[in-house]
């Protein structure tokens, strides 16, 4: 911005206005310009709180969360310089992966419920969608099945419960622990799930409608008519199980995989 120096008794906002240059970025470039040590002072303190927040995720956390961490912090940064500060500091974060493959199964007898859905997860109140789905973790003792319920008003997971089976009493469960740590009203609430055989279960579909739950279910074979509890298990396995090694199905780096409820 030299020219700028230059500028006479032209005034700098005209000029600005003429170049289509925010005003705030240029008084930011003169800051830098008259004390560039302090500007690098405070590059530094950020540079090394940085450095924590990507040390506490485990390596996880890219430059958009750990910016959403320094602004809970308070701190007046924006996601640009958190990613050039990362960048010049060789920290990078996790990128979820995508696997085509999919953990349930079709019963072709079965009969399907209509989308009630149609890829739209939202809400007017909580309790009003649940989105549900199932996903398998591998451990040393053999695969770990997850089955998660999700409110899609909250965006919170409403119950989980893992298994070493996939079957239909896994997902029962986990419903068995929603509604009994929400208050629901009978034709006011949506269960949304996939074709899984553990979806159109005689079981599962019982207590649904002795619930009095509108069950839904997505088209076939489309991961984004379930997006909201298929995004679930992206930030599973990216924060929580990838580059670790699980030993068994009961624990998982000292943590215990035990039913829960209510996670909200």
């Amino acid at each position: 911005m030299t020219f700028l120096k230059e500028r006479g008794d032209l005034g700098v906002e005209p000029v600005l206005r003429e170049l289509h240059i925010p005003s705030s970025t240029y008084y930011r470039w003169r800051r830098r310009e008259s004390d560039p040590c302090e500007h690098s002072r405070r590059d530094a303190e950020l540079t090394a709180r940085i450095r924590q927040i990507h040390a506490d995720s485990g390596g996880v956390y890219g430059s958009p969360r750990v910016h959403a961490v320094l602004r809970r912090e308070g701190a007046a940064t924006g996601r640009k310089r958190v990613e050039r500060l990362m960048r010049e500091a060789g920290l990078h974060g996790i990128s979820p992966r995508r696997h085509g493959k999919g953990f349930t199964h079709r019963d072709p007898a079965a009969t399907l419920a209509p989308d009630l859905v149609r890829r739209d997860f939202t809400a007017p109140a909580p309790n009003r969608l649940w989105v549900t789905d199932l996903t398998m973790i591998p451990t040393g003792e053999g695969p770990l099945w997850l089955s998660a319920i999700r409110d899609a008003f909250s965006r919170r997971v409403v119950a989980w419960e893992t298994s070493a089976r996939a079957d239909a009493d896994l997902v029962l469960s986990s419903l068995e622990y929603a509604l009994a740590s929400r208050e629901t009203e009978p034709g006011k609430l949506i269960h949304h799930a996939d074709h899984g055989c553990q979806y159109t279960s005689i079981k599962l579909t019982t207590r649904l409608l002795r619930a009095g739950i509108e069950a839904s279910m997505g088209s076939v074979g489309d991961s984004y008519d379930n997006a909201l509890a298929e995004n679930l298990w992206i930030l599973v396995k990216t924060e929580c199980v990838r580059g670790r090694v699980i030993a068994t199905r009961a624990t998982r780096s000292g943590v215990t995989w035990a039913p829960r409820s209510a996670m909200s």
